[in-house]
């Protein structure tokens, strides 16, 4: 997969900008404030309808600008599809398929594919279980879009609930509504906890086989899921890859569906048992919205414990792990690099380099051309003063 050409209207700092690309490399150049990594948010702005920088999408359209447009055109084993998204802070986002609307934005997910490698991603590691479930719903997307419904359907009923549990204590012991709630929390719950079980087993070794690979000096890491409902963590801890597609089984032979039951049935049970904590607090204490990724350097844990140059690792490992997996599974993301080589160390950087070279397609933003290895060069683009220069690779 690959971005052919790419265009963007009001969006950040680009009143308008057209980049045409081509596979290998691509290296857009330029001072900090410039407005390169603007470019390569937008591209996974598409793959994801989010950003990899801020969570809403205000700071996304330019100052003084309604709305803002990004528009791509991406080649797939051969297949050419335009897509194209008209960002309204406060208002759904429109989007367009080939100049043919699309009733929700949403259904362009999978069209374009991306794994990002950032320096926010540190916050992999060093930030709070949020940034973890984030990271595994991403690439739970990645690999199949339906899963974005999937997590909208837990968070609109996770948001109802959570409502109902405020009110409940007035509610004079008619809890009816809420037995209901209960219902649909655990079974929604239950499919997104068992895609992220699945996944988690999946990834983990591809997490431990980069790690190693960027960071040979360091004791080996692992990842896990682990969930705050006993039962469901043994569940968890019990999932292993599959033989086909590493997403399908775990141990037992049992499919997704026939996990998510299994976590549906545990779910519901605490639910029932912490029902008076809940009421009492007015907020949900039970489901996928409170469970971890959790990331292990050797026996202990990696967050507190990692040092600066292994916490780089670790997130250079879990991004890189992510690509390894959709790669295996026959789905060529295009790996966008953001600025992260002046972060790394030779080591690093060539362990990067490497992967880097196995993608179809790699976009790459820099300071200056230094900082990019020698491997990466490719096309060459120069951002500076709100305009784009595309010129021959040194």
């Amino acid at each position: 997969m690959y971005v052919r050409e790419l265009s963007v209207t009001d969006f950040r700092s680009w009143a308008q900008a057209d980049l045409s690309f081509a596979p290998g490399v691509s290296v857009l150049v330029g001072a900090n404030g410039q407005g390169k990594t603007n470019l390569v948010e937008a591209v996974g702005y598409l793959a994801t309808l989010g950003s990899h920088r801020v969570s809403s999408d205000a700071p996304l359209v330019r100052r003084g600008a309604a709305a803002a447009h990004v528009r791509a055109t991406v080649v797939n084993a051969g297949r050419e599809l335009t897509v194209q998204v008209e960002i309204q802070p406060g208002k759904a986002n429109r989007a367009r398929v080939n100049r043919s609307p699309v009733p929700r934005a949403r259904e362009i997910l999978g069209i374009v594919r991306t794994v990002v490698f950032a320096p926010e991603d540190l916050a992999l590691v060093r930030g709070d279980p949020g940034e973890r479930r984030g990271f595994l719903d991403e690439l739970l997307v990645a690999r199949a879009p339906r899963w974005a419904g999937v997590r909208a359907e837990y968070d609109k009923v996770l948001r109802q609930r959570s409502a109902l549990l405020k009110t409940a204590r007035h509610a004079r012991g008619d809890t009816g509504t809420l037995d209901v709630w209960d219902s649909h929390l655990a079974r929604a719950g239950a499919a997104l906890t068992a895609g992220r079980i699945l996944l988690a087993a999946a990834l983990a070794p591809h997490v431990t086989a980069a790690y190693a690979d960027v960071a040979p000096e360091s004791v080996p890491v692992g990842a896990r899921y682990r969930s705050r409902v006993e039962a469901v963590d043994d569940l968890a801890g019990r999932a292993e890859p599959g033989p086909d597609d590493g997403w399908q089984d775990v141990t037992g032979g049992a499919t997704h569906a026939e996990l998510a039951a299994e976590v549906e049935a545990a779910l519901l049970a605490e639910i029932g048992r912490r029902r008076d904590q809940e009421i009492e607090r007015g907020v949900c204490l039970v489901g996928p919205h409170r469970d971890e990724l959790d990331l292990s350097l050797g026996e202990g844990p990696a967050k507190g414990y990692a040092s600066h140059g292994e916490s780089w690792a670790l997130a250079l490992a879990l991004r890189l792990g992510g690509f390894e997996l959709l790669r295996e599974e026959g789905s060529e993301p295009i790996l966008v690099l953001d600025d992260v080589f002046a972060e790394l160390d030779a080591r690093r950087r060539e362990a990067l380099a490497r992967t880097a070279a196995r993608a179809e397609q790699v976009l790459v933003t820099a300071a200056v051309d230094d900082d990019v290895p020698a491997t990466l060069r490719g096309a060459r683009y120069v951002i500076e003063g709100g305009t784009v220069r595309d010129e021959v690779a040194s």
